[in-house]
């Protein structure tokens, strides 16, 4: 990454990756009100500056069609998935990403292992894919609710003590293949504090246009916070990984949590570096027959490259630049050389 944003990025979120290997205490390690010593003014210009590369990185990912992004959200109930899903995408071409939610599995899913319903939702090349909650459900609601594992229906003799160790190096390995095949994995956690729940809660049931998005079950979640709060420092010590690491992103303040996951996303691309296809010697021959018979089609007094006469092409673009002139000045230079008018002398 030789962009010196990347340089800006990188430190940004430097403190909120999760070492591979290392023991995390969720509350001992990461303080959900954490914000960089940045002001929330001066995180406008940083949000736009992670939309834009976001914007213009994605355009070469799709271009290349090498790689393939996989962005994973996690977070507790009122953490600001939506919220952030739709601020930090809102540059990039949505013919390019998918957003996939995963709630309660089908019965059609439960007949299937574990991992069959996020595989089907994977990125093609070329693409990004947002799992709205992910395949870490599996460690994370399924460890929390043992009634939810029982509905796996699993053989008997695979739903010992050691479940949760086989799954975190299943996943580790599934993660490992899918990178090993050209497919990145981010995996992002939105920590918010249980007091900010408790207050996006009371939002939520104070105004009437927010009542929608409250349900009784994220209250009888909410008693469950220790639990919860243990899943996700197993998780996150146990399939942080040098391929596909975790990032632990303050949540209490949405605007923070935005630059926070545009900055990891966009750090990702960046890493990357996907370039545009390179024409090659044959298929340039073809380009400039076509330049040639469009130029032939301008009408009296246009441009015979539009384009070219009002924007600066880069040195080596395809036809090499004509200078912008009009079909009848074309023309007439061609007249020129033919009678030996307007040459040299």
């Amino acid at each position: 990454m030789t962009d010196d944003r990347a340089e800006r990025i990188a430190r940004l979120i430097e403190p909120l990756r999760v070492e591979p290997g290392s023991r995390v205490d969720l509350g001992e390690d990461f303080d959900p009100r954490y914000k960089g010593g940045l002001k929330k003014k001066h995180g406008v210009e940083l949000l736009e500056t992670g939309v834009s590369l976001l914007a213009e990185y994605q355009e070469r990912l799709a271009a290349q069609d090498t790689y393939g992004v996989l962005l994973c959200l996690q977070s507790l109930d009122a953490g600001g998935k939506d919220g952030t899903i739709r601020h930090v995408m809102s540059g990039v071409n949505p013919q390019g990403v998918k957003v996939s939610s995963f709630k309660q599995p089908s019965a059609e899913e439960l007949d299937h292992d574990y991992l069959w319903r996020y595989a089907a939702r994977l990125p093609a090349r070329g693409d990004i894919a947002i799992f709205n909650r992910s395949h870490y459900e599996e460690v994370l609601v399924v460890r929390v609710h043992p009634e939810v594992l029982d509905r796996q229906r699993l053989p008997a003799d695979v739903c010992g003590p050691d479940i949760w160790d086989r799954r975190y190096q299943a996943v580790n390995g599934w993660e490992r293949y899918l990178t090993d095949n050209g497919f990145k994995v981010v995996k992002i956690f939105l920590n918010l504090s249980k007091e900010e729940q408790r207050t996006r809660f009371m939002k939520r049931l104070d105004l009437p246009e927010k009542n929608w998005k409250f349900s009784a079950a994220d209250v009888r979640e909410r008693r469950r916070w220790d639990e919860y709060q243990h899943a996700f420092s197993e998780m996150l010590s146990r399939t942080s990984t040098p391929w596909a690491p975790w990032y632990v992103v303050p949540a209490d303040r949405k605007w923070f949590a935005r630059i926070c996951t545009a900055a990891v996303l966009a750090h990702t691309l960046m890493d990357i570096d996907p370039r545009y296809p390179v024409v090659g010697k044959e298929a340039r021959k073809g380009l400039r027959a076509a330049r040639r018979e469009l130029e032939a089609d301008s009408p009296e007094g246009a441009p015979a490259d539009p384009y070219a006469a009002t924007h600066p092409l880069p040195q080596g673009s395809d036809g090499r630049r004509r200078g912008g002139r009009t079909a009848k000045g074309k023309r007439a230079s061609a007249a020129g050389r033919r009678t030996g008018k307007g040459g040299r002398s």
